[in-house]
């Protein structure tokens, strides 16, 4: 059975969403026989390459919040992701473009490092003061993750390298009616939107197994939309981020 799942590295639930279907399918009977392949979901593809800013400043020009505000809203976000054992920064982390991201991990993928990379990818963004917007990092990031450092810095340095790869992932999204990431796809049956519990994976996992229709399973939950926005908790939710 293969697993598809649409993310960006700037996506808090994409990050707290890997952890809990990770959790759902280390339960699932099947588990070594399920595929899992990580696929390209810009949110915010118009921002400039050369523009990177702090996420804080950002929500706060974003969603017409004082910092104050975006602090509480990163806090709620970082309670989520400690819930499932991950590190989470409230402050001093950057947002910017993620396309030179995808491009590198398409290579991770070509090279059966792609899980390592994103593993690091996202703890470097949300967990350690460590920017994925800049080659440098993203380089050492490819090294830890046993990628080559100069094929690594020679496809950061081609624009058009693994660009075609990147777009069809995205075009794959919008054909299957993705506008909000995470966004997880059973053997393209099973469509599961937003960061989950690990019970909605399992129960789902277990379905797909059955081979049954594409369903949508497990409602509304948090997620980051293709227009760059996180939903906003309206009081009592979970939180948001970038």
């Amino acid at each position: 059975m293969r697993v598809e799942i649409w993310s960006d590295i700037a996506c808090p639930w994409c990050y707290i969403g890997k952890a809990r279907f990770e959790k759902g399918l280390a339960g699932f009977a099947h588990r070594d026989e399920v595929e899992v392949v990580h696929r390209s979901f810009e949110l915010d593809p118009g921002h400039s390459k050369d523009d990177t800013v702090q996420v804080v400043d950002m929500l706060a020009r974003k969603y017409g919040r004082t910092h104050d505000e975006v602090r509480a809203m990163e806090a709620n976000v970082a309670a989520n992701a400690r819930a499932e054992g991950l590190g989470y920064l409230t402050e001093g982390r950057d947002h910017g473009n993620t396309f030179d991201i995808h491009r590198l991990l398409h290579l991770a993928k070509a090279r059966g490092r792609q899980d390592e990379l994103l593993n690091r990818a996202y703890r470097a963004n949300f967990a350690e003061e460590r920017s994925v917007y800049d080659t440098e990092v993203l380089v050492e990031l490819a090294v830890e993750a046993g990628l080559d450092a100069d094929e690594a810095r020679a496809v950061l340095a081609d624009p058009e390298a693994y660009a075609d790869e990147v777009r069809a992932d995205e075009r794959a999204a919008s054909e299957l009616g993705a506008d909000a990431v995470p966004f997880f796809v059973l053997d393209r049956r099973y469509g599961i939107s937003g960061g989950q519990p690990a019970e909605v994976f399992a129960q789902a996992l277990e379905q797909a197994w059955k081979d049954r229709p594409l369903t949508a399973i497990g409602g509304d939950a948090e997620a980051c939309g293709a227009d760059g926005s996180c939903e906003v908790p309206q009081g009592g939710g979970n939180g948001n981020g970038s």
